[in-house]
């Protein structure tokens, strides 16, 4: 049985032991074809080993995906080192507080969206981030309105991967980032359960791009996102929260009211930035936050 939690009881409790997504396309940097990973490692650089390693890696993600069922591990670190060679931008402030301020944002929010934890889950909440790989869902996630990216018959745009890009749309843009082509992705959208790195760029091709009228997440927690004055206006700030915002704001946020779901979410980003040894800065919270594009 599930019990809500304080953000406070749940980080103590730790120290003592989808919406739409999607547009302007961040072309990841370098060949658009990544099917080894050799062809991965060779492109980009990226901070992630400065902050993290396999060690710590799997101390953070204990219960992530297929380990101890003996499948084959899905959400390797390494997998993900591969993957953000392909986003040299991600990590890359020129301040430290900033890089590992995203880092802990970037994981707090992938964490939470594939989390198999509950209050009195063994090891703590927090150890069970990255447990599922696909949303399970009736909903085939496909917007006939978008004509640029028509879903095919029989095909479903549920979440998957850390990030559970959804949308038939998403699946369109992220394919032709990364594979140059819009089909790949849609006529195979279980790909992003197949191939780890491709299921870690997923999440990190949705950090980096921006979508009108929405900012990206780096940008948020980069320090380079100038809120206008409606942004003001309507509660959204630079912060942890605006990220929550970007992510799933038409259902968390701006109620005046958090869900569980939501409490859980700013207490990974808590409990990441104490692990990452950073303060977590301002406006960590949507609670007030109008949704981007309201």
């Amino acid at each position: 049985m599930r019990v809500t939690l304080s953000v406070g009881l749940l980080i103590g409790a730790l120290c003592m032991m989808s919406e739409s997504r999607g547009p302007r396309v961040y072309t990841p940097s370098g060949t658009s074809a990544i099917s080894d990973a050799s062809a991965h490692s060779r492109v980009g650089s990226s901070a992630l080993s400065h902050y993290l390693n396999e060690s710590s890696w799997n101390k953070l993600f204990p219960h992530r995906y297929a380990l101890g069922t003996g499948g084959k591990e899905f959400y390797s670190f390494k997998a993900l080192e591969i993957a953000t060679a392909k986003f040299p931008d991600f990590l890359n402030e020129k301040e430290d507080i900033a890089r590992r301020r995203e880092l802990a944002a970037f994981l707090a929010n992938i964490a939470q969206e594939t989390s198999g934890g509950w209050a009195q889950a063994p090891g703590g909440y927090f150890t069970w981030g990255l447990f599922f790989i696909k949303e399970k869902s009736t909903n085939p996630y496909n917007d006939t309105s978008k004509h640029r990216y028509p879903g095919v018959v029989g095909k479903a745009y549920v979440g998957r991967g850390p990030a559970q890009l959804s949308w038939n749309y998403n699946y369109g843009q992220f394919s032709e980032a990364w594979y140059g082509d819009k089909q790949t992705l849609l006529d195979d959208p279980d790909k992003l359960t197949e191939d780890p790195v491709l299921s870690f760029g997923s999440a990190l091709w949705f950090w980096m791009t921006p979508q009108h009228p929405k900012p990206s997440c780096h940008d948020i927690m980069a320090g380079t996102w100038a809120p206008t004055a409606d942004d003001i206006a309507k509660g959204r700030h630079p912060g942890f929260g605006a990220t929550v915002n970007i992510i799933n704001g038409g259902v968390e946020c701006g109620s005046g009211r958090d869900q569980q779901r939501t409490t859980y979410r700013y207490a990974y980003y808590k409990y990441f930035c104490q692990f990452l040894n950073v303060a977590p800065g301002e406006h960590i919270e949507c609670t007030d936050q109008t949704p981007f594009g309201q």
